[in-house]
């Protein structure tokens, strides 16, 4: 075939494909994939750093703050396909509707829904060189400091996270709540953004293709060992890699030069009476952001894992609380590794609280995947059904799987010891000097089995029960 041919081809091939992805649309991160897989065939052989480019002018994300950093991406060159520039802007626009719907993000095979423009940009950043504060100022920032300028002092809660219609092929994300300073989705599209951006940046061997980039950072299955013998750089650890690269004070102060900057682009003086005024809002903001997204776990809320409703009227917990009790959940007796199974094991274990055991809802107030993520139960506010008696006093919190004989896996134990039980001792769900006890020392059953039993009494706040 000669080369004429071949370029013909191609095109038929790719106009095809584009609309049929156009007419099955979907926000699923593996469809944008293909869709970035598509980019890269337009042009075989242009670099991640002129793909990303494409993808950035086709999502319209040029505006002066982001030409300062990476440029114009109105550069000369072939265009795409007029039905794949078109999926690409409707996946990665991003704005909130006032139905609370969510737009320009995309659900990830781990559960978790991330925005697609600061994770473009942060790569773009990090592919270019651009210097560091660029990165994070394309990432977080940015969207942070326009948050807080048109936001009063008082607002400064994060999130929410959010629901889609469907898991399989998800069109439409409904926020949980009103939205306020940024997104959930925002935040993990900005840390993979960082995160992603310092990695090209600083990886010296030959850029792998961009969607190869995104599909092991993305879709990296988990063997045995779950997170534990998981890969450093996968989506189920943006929060540790963040954490370890990104400085509060550090992005508190580029916050403050991100709105200095855009106000020189919109021709506006700089206040300077208003300096430290602002820096004020950010540092506050700035220690519930750690809070929020770095103190506390990951969490797959309800409406994600397929709970079903609450029967009747739920009682409300008075908090703070003085207990944490520890349980397994002995069936299912295997950890979950996958998004998927863990679901799956949540909504068999809220039909057996409900129909076989009559309960209003599942038992737990929380519970442990080995995916790396904990699940809500019942949450931080309503009383749950896990350790009798003693349900009005403390969080009943199980890891899934039977550990009479075995250990769940070092990093879930770390998320229930370490980030669950500060999470909820910073935002006023549990006292300070909290007691965590086995669901076996305040009732007669052998949970949370022996190895997991033997295993919390040498955490810092297990204690014996007081008679």
């Amino acid at each position: 075939m000669n080369r004429g041919c071949w370029k013909l081809t191609l095109v038929v091939l790719v106009l095809l494909i584009s609309t049929n992805a156009e007419a099955s649309f979907s926000c699923h991160m593996t469809d944008f994939i293909k869709a970035v897989k598509q980019v890269e065939d337009w042009d075989p052989g242009s670099e991640p750093a002129a793909v990303l480019k494409k993808l950035r002018r086709a999502a319209g994300l040029n505006d002066a703050f982001i030409q300062n950093y990476l440029g114009n991406a109105d550069v000369s060159g072939s265009k795409l396909d007029r039905n794949l520039s078109t999926y690409i802007r409707q996946v990665v626009h991003h704005r909130v509707l006032e139905d609370s719907r969510e737009e320009g993000v995309v659900l990830t095979l781990d559960g978790t829904t991330v925005a697609l423009g600061p994770l473009l940009l942060g790569l773009e950043a990090g592919f270019s060189k651009a210097r560091a504060a660029g990165l994070y100022q394309l990432t977080l920032a940015k969207d942070l400091g326009l948050a807080l300028r048109h936001s009063s002092p008082e607002a400064h809660r994060f999130g929410p996270d959010g629901c889609w219609d469907n898991l399989t092929s998800p069109q439409v994300f409904t926020l949980s709540d009103k939205p306020s300073l940024l997104t959930t989705a925002q935040v993990n599209g900005g840390m993979d953004g960082v995160v992603l951006g310092r990695e090209v940046s600083a990886n010296s061997r030959g850029p792998l293709k961009l969607s190869s980039l995104l599909t092991e950072y993305y879709s990296q299955q988990l063997g045995s060992k779950g997170m534990d013998g998981a890969p450093r750089l996968i989506s189920r650890r943006r929060r540790e890699n963040f954490k370890t690269i990104v400085n509060p004070l550090l992005l508190a102060r580029h916050v403050v030069k991100s709105v200095n900057l855009q106000q020189t682009l919109e021709g506006h003086a700089k206040m300077a009476a208003k300096k430290k005024q602002l820096m004020a809002v950010v540092k506050k903001a700035m220690k519930e952001f750690v809070h929020v997204y770095l103190d506390c776990p990951p969490f797959i809320p309800r409406c994600m894992w397929g709970a079903e409703p609450y029967r009747g009227t739920p009682t409300n917990l008075t908090l703070p609380l003085s207990f944490m009790y520890i349980h397994h959940t002995h069936t299912p007796s295997q950890p979950c590794l996958t998004f998927e199974q863990c679901s799956a094991d949540m909504r068999s274990m809220q039909r057996f609280h409900q129909q076989d055991r009559g309960w209003d809802d599942i038992g737990y107030s929380f519970v442990a995947g080995s995916d790396g993520f904990i699940y809500e139960g019942r949450g931080w506010h309503w009383q749950g059904a896990h350790t009798l008696g003693h349900n009005s006093k403390g969080y009943g919190v199980s890891f899934v799987g039977d550990y009479s004989a075995r250990l769940p896996s070092q990093h879930s134990m770390e998320r229930v010891r370490d980030q669950l039980a500060s999470c909820a001792v910073g935002g006023g769900r549990l006292v300070p000097s909290f007691t965590v006890q086995g669901h076996r020392q305040v009732v007669n059953t052998a949970c949370p089995g022996e190895a997991l039993y033997q295993e919390i009494q040498g955490w810092e706040h297990f204690g014996e029960v007081k008679n």
